[in-house]
């Protein structure tokens, strides 16, 4: 009887030490607290479609939760055109240009306002206004803004995805935990990273920004691909697409590379978009393109701008698989219907006889309405799922192939 009790007693122990380390494993590389800076505030977020980390706040006075996405890829800070009017929030005109994907545009400002987050006061920042609608589309929630580098570089930021939290920090002297990597990226308001990029016999090493506002993983100019002749005809897949910028809907191509490094860590098969640079904002041959947060959200981040240092550490999503399905189908949340905005040529989609301005009611029975929940629905390549679409006030079944990209 005693043995069998201190057995249990030993097995308990064991059984709380292992918990205890799996704890302290998910939750390290990013807590701070204890060394000499001091914790300002923690906050939960959460993610969205390729990973994109969503913030809720308030600003000013006003009393309604605003929505904003947490954007390494932002020079500065910004606000959507409606939420602006919504609240009654004087623009001031300016002959400030912001550049994007597909567009460059002139932008007012909304000046000295104040961004509220829990446990902490943001005051004098000055927003860019843009519109935000076809964004929140895309992600199936209203989207009121972007929080870059105006918050990011007055603080050190963690993000741990383990936990969807945000922790922030004044800025002081930072002891980076053991079992991550340090990465040194040159700032000017957007972080850039070099990085080699390995496809058939070539290895390139290029510089990417390091954008945590982009839902993909890998994003590449296509002047970059065509001077270096990175892809390798009848081993690389490339499937027309579409994607969003700051200009709107604009056509991309979408392959995989065989492998992406980032300090040590290496990724295989990386889905790839390649875009035309239009707008320069790449300034090809300084960038080859970006890195995207389905990739950076398998880490968890220490941002610490003043240092110029961002610091990664391997979380629990590491070693998540790729997307690779492809339908060709394009949906955007619109007027809280999900709406086929678009078919490519050719695609499954295409080919299951579906059409723009298809509203789609049900995938496999699910009739949610969840923009998220029908793309996850649509993501297991190789399954046939059923559709039900709205067309003219006729429901129609249809029945899609899930292809790969690979």
């Amino acid at each position: 009887m005693i043995r069998s009790q201190s057995l249990s007693h030993a097995l308990f122990g064991i059984l709380l030490l292992i918990s205890t380390l799996a704890a302290r494993a998910q939750s390290s590389g990013v807590d701070l607290e204890g060394q000499d800076v001091s914790l300002i505030t923690k906050f939960p977020f959460r993610q969205y479609y390729g990973g994109v980390v969503v913030i809720r706040a308030t600003l000013n006075h006003y009393p309604d939760t605003l929505q904003f996405i947490l954007d390494t890829g932002s020079a500065g800070i910004s606000l959507d055109t409606m939420a602006c009017v919504r609240l009654g929030i004087k623009l001031t005109a300016s002959d400030r240009v912001v550049r994007g994907l597909g567009a460059s545009k002139v932008v007012s400002f909304a000046q000295n306002n104040t961004l509220n987050l829990p446990g902490l006061k943001v005051d004098s920042l000055n927003f860019h206004v843009n519109d935000y609608e076809l964004i929140s589309q895309v992600y199936g929630l209203q989207i009121d803004g972007i929080i870059g580098y105006s918050f990011l570089s007055r603080y050190i930021v963690t993000v741990n995805y383990d936990n969807e939290e945000i922790g922030v920090y004044a800025k002081g002297k930072v002891r980076y935990p053991r079992g991550g990597h340090l990465l040194k990226p040159s700032i000017s308001n957007i972080p850039i990273v070099a990085a080699p990029l390995r496809n058939g016999k070539q290895t390139l090493d290029q510089r990417y920004y390091f954008d945590t506002g982009a839902g993909m993983c890998l994003l590449l100019c296509n002047q970059f691909v065509q001077d270096s002749s990175i892809l390798v005809k009848k081993k690389n897949k490339v499937i027309q697409t579409e994607a969003q910028g700051l200009g709107g809907k604009m056509t991309m191509s979408i392959t995989t590379m065989q492998e992406f490094r980032i300090g040590p860590y290496a990724f295989r098969n990386v889905p790839t978009y390649l875009f035309d640079d239009i707008t320069n904002i790449t300034s090809y041959p300084s960038l080859a393109g970006m890195i995207g947060n389905d990739l950076l959200r398998r880490f968890n981040l220490i941002i610490n701008y003043e240092k110029k240092e961002i610091y990664l550490y391997p979380n629990t999503h590491y070693r998540d698989q790729f997307d690779y399905s492809y339908t060709g189908l394009i949906m955007y949340l619109i007027d809280g219907r999900v709406e086929i905005t678009d078919v490519i040529k050719a695609s499954p989609a295409e080919k299951a006889g579906l059409r723009k301005g298809d509203i789609l009611v049900a995938v496999n029975n699910n009739f949610s309405s969840s923009l998220q929940v029908y793309r996850e629905l649509l993501k297991n390549v190789g399954s046939r799922p059923t559709l039900l679409v709205m067309r003219d006030k006729e429901l129609l079944i249809k029945r899609i192939v899930v292809k790969s990209i690979l």
